[in-house]
């Protein structure tokens, strides 16, 4: 959708909110609001965390859900580099910058607002406190922002609701040392806000709000739970550019450009338990639908396990081998550019070579990954193919019990423990010759297209010459 489609599908949401809330707020101010999250929403980098994402996560049925969604990622500082500068107006007062690291601003320096305090106790937070990105930083600074921009319009209580939904989209995290959940801490916190504030919500109100956070919450991360894998590591690829923007820059990221962000959501993809996913409170969801959602994430956490491992040593051999060329050398060089580049001398797998016996998958985890190289994620990126030849050949050579045994050489060269020629050595012999060959016919086709003539290439040098 461009700006205007989206502009628009967030202002009959925000109309829509202000009709179930039964709240006053002018149009003209609606429509600024409207454009001051498009337009954050709509940054250069945001690839995954969009509007769309936004108004998928608000659902439809729920007003302070769907007002909660539209403003909970509207700060992503790893995303956009930043807060957006639009947004500073609304933080200034309550935040610094020191050293590239954000905090809290002192207590003598933070004035007198009990809206904020709400929203600095609901996330338990303090003055003086540093933000931390994995620690709920960009929740807390879009909760800051939601307030501020609603303040005019809501009640306090409204706003608390609001951003008590907010807190609960930090993902991942454990349970406390005395047994428990993230939303049954939020509920302690909200009934002791509650209290302290005289917000006057009653003990059902409160429920239903950590309710609503569960719901709001669980949709952010539905993606977890999706049953096709192939559209799970669809949206697992859009999450790559928006913390790795070098693989924004179509053909010309580097072989280690594009290890490393694999590297990084490899990583995440192994810390994770599919219980830390997904949330339940007081039956919601019911203990069929929870289960469900963790299953589900449990199977595809262990089909993006697999194919990330195996796509890391189909890459180490391909970084491996560009260090024989140079230090930074880009993907495209070694594998071709992307079909849409309109451009192309071919791609590395136009010739492989047939294999007498292939590898065969002995459970179905390992067949749904191989599936997935040879016939791709649900849909493409733009700054890379949705299957993965390379990497499915690899696996049909090899096997992924091979896979598996070279992940210990694999991560020492990538730690800079042993060099690429040893963990070329420590390699397939045959499989390297096989890779290593038909990256040289991607040289040899570009060595042709450099030394191709120009017709009439005399001519066309002496009327350069004479022009001269």
């Amino acid at each position: 959708m461009n700006f205007e489609q989206n502009h628009q599908q967030c202002l009959e949401k925000l109309i829509w909110v202000v009709d179930q809330l039964q709240v006053e707020v002018p149009p003209n101010h609606i429509a600024k609001i409207s454009t001051l999250i498009v337009k954050t929403m709509t940054g250069p980098w945001r690839y995954f965390h969009t509007t769309e994402h936004i108004f998928e996560v608000g659902g439809y049925r729920d007003a302070i859900e769907v007002l909660a969604a539209l403003f909970h990622d509207i700060v992503y500082v790893q995303v956009d580099g930043s807060v957006n500068f639009n947004l500073t107006y609304y933080l200034a007062a309550f935040i610094e910058e020191d050293r590239g690291e954000l905090f809290i601003r002192e207590k003598s320096e933070l004035p007198s607002d009990s809206l904020f305090e709400i929203v600095a106790d609901v996330f338990n937070f303090v003055p003086s406190q540093a933000l931390s990105p994995l620690g709920g930083q960009n929740e807390f600074l879009s909760a800051v922002v939601a307030a501020k921009v609603l303040e005019p319009f809501l009640s306090t209580n409204l706003i608390f609701q609001i951003v008590a939904c907010i807190e609960a989209t930090i993902p991942f995290r454990l349970k406390s040392e005395s047994g428990l959940s993230p939303s049954e801490i939020l509920y302690q916190r909200l009934k002791s806000i509650n209290h302290q504030f005289n917000l006057e919500l009653t003990e059902t109100e409160i429920s239903q709000t950590v309710k609503r956070s569960v719901r709001l919450a669980n949709r952010d991360v539905g993606s977890f739970a999706h049953p096709s894998s192939a559209v799970f590591l669809a949206n697992t690829w859009s999450l790559l550019p928006e913390t790795n923007h070098n693989l924004l820059k179509s053909g010309s990221y580097t072989v280690r450009d594009y290890r490393v962000a694999m590297q990084k959501m490899s990583g995440l993809m192994n810390f994770l338990e599919p219980e830390l996913i997904f949330r339940q409170f007081q039956g919601e969801p019911d203990d069929q639908t929870y289960h469900g959602l963790v299953e589900q994430a449990r199977r595809n956490l262990q089909v993006a396990r697999l194919y990330l491992e195996s796509k890391l040593v189909a890459n180490a051999i391909l970084e491996s081998l560009s260090l024989r060329l140079g230090r930074d050398i880009s993907l495209a060089i070694m594998m071709g550019e992307l079909p849409d580049s309109g451009f192309s001398l071919g791609r590395l797998g136009d010739s492989f070579p047939n294999i007498l016996n292939p590898y065969k998958p002995n459970n179905e985890i390992q067949q749904e990954v191989l599936d997935l190289l040879e016939l791709g994620r649900s849909n493409g990126a733009n700054y890379d193919l949705k299957t993965s030849p390379l990497t499915a050949f690899v696996v049909k050579y090899i096997g992924f019990d091979s896979i598996s045994k070279i992940q210990e050489q694999m991560q020492d060269f990538f730690q800079g423990n042993i060099c690429s020629e040893d963990f070329l050595a420590s390699c397939n012999v045959d499989l390297i010759r096989i890779i290593t060959n038909e990256v040289t016919k991607l040289l040899e086709n570009r060595k042709a297209a450099l030394c191709h003539p120009w017709p009439n290439s005399h001519l066309n040098f002496a009327k350069s010459s004479n022009s001269d």
